[in-house]
């Protein structure tokens, strides 16, 4: 959960590095968000007869999108790849392929021009990162 809340924190910063840890519990937290907020919408559209309760799952979308790209960014970086790569997921069949492949990659060792390798801080310590 820290990770969730690091990314949510940081929702603006596309640079230094997150690793692959970092990215797919932040993506694992949105799709329980998603998923608990599809379930309560259906209710509140049960019980109002209307699609309005579909409404929290749009907001929530538009609230988390420069999150998740900030996260798949960093991410990104952590494989010492450019940010632009993300765009790969436009090329039909094989961009959504290659960005899954470069974001289960492990990170680069040491330090690439990015910043540091990210293994080297413990979750716990997220919290300190930018205080000093």
């Amino acid at each position: 959960m820290n990770y969730y809340k690091y990314c949510i924190k940081n929702y603006a910063n596309f640079s230094g590095r997150a690793r692959r840890k970092e990215y797919w519990i932040f993506l694992l937290c949105n799709l329980i968000i998603f998923t608990i907020l599809g379930f309560l919408a259906e209710f509140i559209n049960t019980f109002t007869s209307t699609n309005e309760g579909f409404l929290l799952i749009g907001i929530y979308g538009l609230f988390i999108i420069t999150p998740h790209l900030a996260c798949a960014v960093r991410r990104l970086h952590d494989v010492n790849k450019s940010g632009t790569y993300w765009f790969v997921r436009f090329i039909p069949l094989i961009g959504p392929i290659w960005l899954l492949i470069l974001f289960l990659e492990n990170s680069w060792e040491g330090q690439n021009k990015y910043g540091m390798n990210p293994k080297k801080i413990d979750a716990s310590e997220l919290e300190n990162i930018g205080k000093e």
